[in-house]
């Protein structure tokens, strides 16, 4: 009997699945750079034949653990903006760099540019157009009209985000997850100028890019 296409979905999502935890636990415990694919079939305990139906390379399973992360993050966001229609928490920003704190290993491959740093481009593709997608929202929800461009402001965004993050996780900075989404977030609303501790920061003119 062929099998239904709701079997066949379920055991490809199932045997990516595996593929991408094999890696992720791999990266915990050696060097990305001195991995090999025969590792990742061990570990996944997967044939040769089974993981070219689905990747070419390694590099192509940790891009596929980026848009996991990333889908991951985007339904929880999108969740929290529901809840929040005023925005402006720094909910998610605590979220993402408590979720790198519990992932550190998989997340310093991908931000450290493994791969040729085509996953971390990724990365920062997809993180910037979930911010963009966001911003739009929220800035229509209020009524708000932007004074920048919205991709800009996303992407501005997004590579500070990234930034700040791939330094924090070097696990030498003292700050908790909770201060750095704290202090971002501060930054965002309120500008540098405020942080640099000018007080003529001018006042009604913040932009309110946060998630």
């Amino acid at each position: 009997m062929a099998a239904k296409f709701g079997d066949v979905d379920s055991r490809v999502r199932r045997t990516r699945q595996s593929i991408r935890d094999a890696l992720v636990a791999l990266c915990s415990e050696h060097d990305f750079g001195a991995l090999t694919v025969q590792d990742i079939l061990s570990r996944a305990d997967v044939a040769r034949s089974t993981f070219y139906t689905h990747y070419h390379a390694k590099e192509d399973v940790l891009v596929d653990v980026v848009d996991s992360l990333v889908d991951d993050r985007a339904a929880w966001i999108s969740k929290h903006e529901a809840e929040h229609p005023e925005g402006f928490t720094g909910d998610p920003v605590r979220v993402i760099f408590e979720h790198a704190a519990q992932n550190a290993k998989v997340y310093q491959v991908i931000l450290y540019g493994a791969g040729d740093g085509r996953p971390l481009r990724e990365f920062f593709e997809r993180t910037s157009r979930e911010a963009e997608a966001v911003f739009r929202s929220r800035a229509k929800r209020l009524g708000h009209e932007q004074r920048v461009p919205v991709e800009v402001v996303a992407r501005a965004w997004a590579g500070e985000l990234i930034g700040v993050l791939a330094w924090w996780l070097r696990g030498d900075t003292g700050y908790t997850a909770e201060q750095m989404a704290r202090m971002l977030s501060d930054l965002s609303i309120r500008g540098r100028r405020w942080a640099s501790g000018d007080d003529r920061s001018g006042a009604g003119h913040t932009t309110g890019t946060t998630p």
